[in-house]
């Protein structure tokens, strides 16, 4: 199970991006870019969402130590997920720019040894709830199921087996993550929100759409959404 988290992880290693400088020309309000080179006036400046949280509210003790328990856990597993969705992103960018099998085969052989060597010791010390929460956290990144994302860069047999040996440790690949209808799940994005905007995690928007107040309404304030 650890192999298969690892997997999923590490698509391969992290390219290095074009630097990028921001500065003010002389007793001007436009704010140019400096892209390779290039300078790219800019006359707006680009705001995060910022969602309005409502103060945490438990109605007991136990309630409280179970979301203080689970905001742990994803915050410790939250950053494995995010690099997921970042090497699956740059992996299949990567992938579309090689044409022939063999060299895609090699490539892959290559992101294999990376990913056994940087990371499996890391994700060994994963207990099994967060090993579960990475597996949802990872739908919420990419949009795609770990199962299915195994299926597809690995083989359907591995995709089976992978998951059959999770269930062996209460773990299925193929859940989802999924806050309108699983009240942890809700939880989760609520901590995650929160740590987005106090700094303590770096923002990656979800690739699953919601509406975050509807949600409130429904498992907070105990509400219909209309």
């Amino acid at each position: 199970m650890k192999n298969v988290l690892t997997y999923l992880i590490c698509f391969l290693p992290v390219f290095t991006w074009s630097q990028i400088n921001e500065f003010e020309q002389d007793s001007t309000d436009v704010t140019y870019l400096i892209i390779d080179g290039d300078s790219i006036p800019k006359k707006s400046i680009d705001l995060e969402e910022v969602f309005l949280l409502n103060k945490l509210k438990f109605d007991n003790r136990d309630d409280r130590i179970r979301y203080l328990i689970l905001r742990r856990k994803t915050l410790k597993v939250y950053p494995y997920a995010k690099m997921a969705a970042e090497r699956l992103d740059s992996m299949n960018k990567r992938l579309a720019s090689i044409k022939r099998n063999r060299e895609k085969k090699r490539y892959t052989k290559q992101v294999q040894k990376y990913i056994e060597e940087e990371f499996s010791e890391k994700l060994k010390k994963f207990s099994r709830t967060e090993g579960q929460i990475l597996v949802k956290l990872i739908h919420r990144q990419t949009g795609t199921t770990a199962f299915d994302l195994v299926k597809e860069l690995r083989s359907g047999w591995r995709a089976f087996w992978y998951n059959t040996t999770a269930s062996m440790f209460d773990i299925s690949l193929k859940r989802e993550f999924d806050p309108e209808n699983v009240k942890e799940d809700y939880l989760i994005e609520d901590i995650l929100l929160r740590s987005f905007q106090s700094g303590q995690l770096e923002r990656q928007d979800s690739a699953v759409k919601y509406n975050f107040y509807d949600l409130t309404d429904k498992w907070i304030n105990n509400k219909t959404p209309e």
